[in-house]
């Protein structure tokens, strides 16, 4: 698979990102509000990191190559 730019892939990452980074910025409210308080303040911010990561690789069109080489690698074509 060749790799191709995607500007509509880059501005959907770019809003993933920025919900990552929201949520590592305000953890303590979204946890106090959302989940158990200071018992997940730990996971709300791993979480916000995990979508950090996800938006990088979706701005940068990556997440097509990865899941193509999934799906082959799990029912090799």
């Amino acid at each position: 698979m060749e790799y191709t730019f995607s500007w509509n892939w880059f501005f959907i990452g770019i809003l993933i990102l920025a919900a990552g980074s929201a949520l590592i910025v305000w953890y303590r409210p979204i946890a106090d509000n959302m989940g158990g308080g200071v018992v997940s303040y730990d996971r709300y911010k791993l979480w916000g990191l995990i979508a950090c990561a996800v938006g990088l690789v979706v701005m940068l069109n990556l997440h097509a190559i990865l899941l193509q080489f999934l799906i082959g690698g799990l029912f090799q074509r």
